[in-house]
């Protein structure tokens, strides 16, 4: 007869020594691993489980994919604080994809026909374009292509994907606002530090290497914070400070308009110490922006009494110039002025000359971090673009930046028409302010290249699918008639995180 305790018995056996057979090679494994590798050794040995344990999240659930990389974006360039060559970058690229191999995997639960939005066929044709520039007959060297593709427009094209198809809910926009204020708020307070306090031996080094040359200036620092550069720092700082004014004057609690209030003062001192004058365009271009979407004579003239005053102080007097970040802010309103801006204007000069003959461009890779690494000797690695839309002309030629320009065009208007067509306050308030630090991040990258790097590129990917296909989150009109309900009064006072 068969014996059933015995087989549980004989199965309990059979786990505990299987158990104990993985216990004991991952403890041979770490052991190996510390004593090869020291300490990067005891790190791989803990992150290999979690990252066993991430990745098969990820593959379960794909929106913890796009968080993870929204995060990762942030930290990409601390590994400067790093004493190994960490590829963070390849690691952003890797798990974008399995994000969207999550998506394909988990296709039920996707809705793939908002693949069919406008804002899709847009980002498209710029990927298509940037496709073909690969056989571009004038780059000097081909294979650099693969280098800027990314962030020229592949990367762009699979986060569409990703947030199109992806339920993504009105918490998950909360999510997404909450982590890039947190991040920002930490990068300021890491600018302070840098400011007020000193620099780290890593960072010291970095400025050391060749940055120090752009950013101590008259002996005064640029705070660069954990961002790329001060020039991307600063841009950040200002976007995340014109979300904040707006959630201030368009949230009715007491409570959140202090605390957006207090974030603002925060980011725009974190602007400040930033010494990135060009970043101002994102508040003086973005702001309008809000204006014009509010579509009310009260707010509109509100809005100007708050900025005009401001706006004629930095213009028309000298307040405040024995402060330098002040009167580098200044500066920015007087470009004429400003010997940086003229040395830019004298570049492009010198570009026309040589882009004349080249309306495809030199060659996407043939300017800039790859230019310089891979053909040193061209004229496009010879002169700093200074700019992410003359990096596009040296690359892409006065058509394919013409083709880009027009893309962002047609984004922000697909934006004005879907935020104009909602009927829920709360998430017009949202998408109001995301369309706003889009066109302001847009103007100021005149000056810096700061589309094309993260974490800057990451939110804004992002926000450009949110505020063009907004309507997916609205509600209907007969439910906000309806303000006894507990789902109209939510719906009412929601705050923006």
């Amino acid at each position: 007869m068969f014996d059933r305790s015995i087989t549980l018995t004989d199965q309990l056996r059979s786990n505990q020594w299987v158990s104990g057979l993985l216990v004991g090679l991952y403890a041979a494994a770490t052991g190996w691993l510390i004593g090869n590798f020291g300490i990067l050794g005891g790190l791989m040995a803990v992150g290999l489980p979690v990252g066993v344990f991430v990745l098969g999240s990820i593959l379960v659930q794909p929106k913890i994919g796009l968080f993870i990389y929204l995060n990762l974006s942030f930290m990409l360039s601390m590994t400067r604080f790093l004493t190994i060559d960490f590829p963070m970058g390849t690691v952003l690229d890797g798990l974008l994809v399995l994000t969207l191999v999550s998506a394909f995997l988990n296709g039920k639960r996707m809705d793939w026909k908002r693949l069919k939005h406008p804002v899709f066929l847009l980002i498209i044709i710029w990927l298509a374009y940037t496709l073909l520039e690969y056989f571009n007959p004038d780059a000097p060297y081909r294979p650099a292509w693969f280098y800027h593709i990314r962030s020229f427009s592949l990367n762009w094209f699979l986060m569409a994907i990703v947030v199109l198809v992806l339920p993504i809910s009105r918490r998950d926009i909360r999510w997404f606002v909450g982590i890039w204020l947190t991040w920002s708020f930490l990068g300021a307070l890491w600018a302070f530090k840098q400011q007020y306090i000193g620099l780290t031996p890593s960072e010291q080094a970095w400025l050391a290497s060749g940055a120090e040359r752009t950013h101590v200036l008259w002996g005064q620092l640029r705070s660069f914070s954990f961002y790329s550069d001060a020039g991307q720092f600063g841009s950040e700082m200002a976007g995340v400070t014109l979300l904040c004014l707006i959630w201030f004057f368009e949230d009715r609690s007491l409570i959140r308009k202090v605390l957006f209030v207090f974030l603002a003062a925060i980011y725009f001192w974190g602007f400040a110490v930033s010494g990135t004058r060009s970043a101002l365009f994102v508040l003086v271009g973005g702001y309008p922006v809000y204006l014009f979407m509010l579509r009310r004579v009260g707010p509109v003239l509100r809005g100007i009494a708050v900025a005009a005053p401001v706006l004629a102080i930095l213009m028309f007097t000298h307040l405040g110039d024995s402060n330098y970040q002040i009167y580098r802010i200044r500066t920015a309103l007087r470009p004429t002025q400003d010997a940086s801006f003229l040395v830019r204007l004298e570049n492009q000069q010198k570009l026309r000359n040589y882009m004349k003959d080249l309306p495809f461009g030199a060659g996407i890779g043939s300017s800039s971090g790859a230019g310089v690494r891979f053909s040193p000797n061209h004229f496009a690695a010879q002169i700093a673009p200074d700019s992410w839309y003359v990096q596009l002309w040296i690359e892409t030629g006065i058509v394919g930046v013409s083709i880009y320009i027009l893309m962002l065009i047609g984004i922000v208007l697909l934006g004005v028409r879907a935020i104009w067509q909602l009927n829920d306050n709360w998430l017009r308030i949202v998408m109001i302010a995301l369309l706003a630090e889009f066109v302001g991040m847009a103007l100021t990258s005149y000056s810096n290249p700061i589309l094309g790097q993260f974490p800057t590129s990451t939110t804004l990917y992002i926000t450009s699918i949110l505020f063009t296909t907004c309507k997916r989150w609205d509600t209907e009109p007969e439910e906000l008639a309806r303000p006894a309900s507990r789902y109209a009064n939510q719906q009412r006072y929601a705050p923006v995180y």
